[in-house]
């Protein structure tokens, strides 16, 4: 997925870092709107969408996880073993 972004979102991946470097005490909000941009881009590619449906209970299982363990994202390693898994079957 990250691969597919850089190929696919180069110029709003390369923004998105120009605002962080410019921005290392509040880049989070900063550059907030831009980080959006790059999740919009990348899931209109028809690969992203064809994991979002064929891989959509491994994450599903993954956010409860992350849900069940709040301060503890170690403890959802197999989930994301499983989704990670699934998606590169796609």
């Amino acid at each position: 997925a990250l691969e597919l972004t850089a190929r696919h979102c180069g110029a709003e991946l390369e923004r998105y870092g120009r605002c962080v470097a410019a921005s290392p005490d509040s880049w989070q909000r900063d550059c907030h709107s831009l980080r959006l941009g790059i999740a919009r881009c990348a899931s209109a590619h028809p690969i992203v969408q064809q994991i979002r449906r064929d891989c959509a209970e491994p994450f599903a299982a993954f956010e409860r996880c992350l849900g069940a363990h709040p301060g503890s994202v170690t403890e959802c390693g197999e989930h994301v073993r499983e989704f990670l898994l699934c998606a590169d079957q796609v």
